[in-house]
């Protein structure tokens, strides 16, 4: 009887390669590879969402719905290594989106919460030390900088979280907001020096 000599399948998990290749895998459909996508960027953008809208459930439905979209128009997407960019792009501009109607259609945020919560954590590890009162300090500081980042246009307050929190490029925060990067420059700059003073009791 003749032996089967093919090959065993060799099964690569998503965490196992870089992300350009994960997404070039779920643009062609592979659910695997999509949902590990989802699970590196959910939490990044359900934190960018919150800093910008300071609502639990309006930033919920962006997560949601940019997610949604991505895995809609993800097989359009040309440069798999743009992902990252492009999944923050569609997040802050419905981010935009979401505050320009509450300008319109004011009303009371039903569930306010602060920035530490938006980090789905609570104060406590190296920066808390154990003390107790450092960690009330830490999480005064961090209502304190949620207050601050309301007092942004929102414009502003995009460029300082896409920059100082989650680490974006000038031009991808350009590409984003439709602007040069000379402009996301000044704005950050305006925004620094706002978020610097309002946060000078904490030095």
């Amino acid at each position: 009887m003749q032996m089967d000599r093919r090959e065993p399948v060799v099964v690569i998990r998503p965490d196992e390669l870089d992300e350009t290749t994960v997404v070039a895998r779920a643009q062609d459909g592979d659910l695997d590879a999509f949902e590990y996508l989802v699970g590196e960027y959910q939490g990044k953008l359900f934190r960018l969402a919150f800093r910008m809208l300071n609502d639990r459930g309006e930033a919920e439905d962006v997560v949601q719905d940019t997610l949604v979209a991505c895995w809609r128009k993800l097989p359009l997407l040309t440069h798999a290594q743009a992902f990252g960019g492009w999944l923050y792009q569609m997040a802050t501009n419905r981010c935009l989106d979401t505050l320009r109607r509450r300008s319109i259609h004011p009303e009371t945020i039903q569930e306010p919460a602060t920035l530490e919560e938006s980090a789905g954590c609570t104060v406590s590890g190296p920066e808390a030390g154990g003390d107790p009162a450092r960690a009330a300090e830490i999480s005064l500081e961090l209502d304190g900088l949620a207050a601050a980042l309301e007092t942004l246009p929102p414009t502003q307050r995009a460029c300082w979280l896409l920059r100082e929190i989650h680490g974006r490029s000038y031009a991808e925060i350009a590409s984003t907001l439709k602007v040069s990067e000379q402009t996301v420059r000044g704005r950050l700059a305006r925004a620094r020096i706002q978020l610097a003073e309002k946060m000078s009791q904490w030095r």
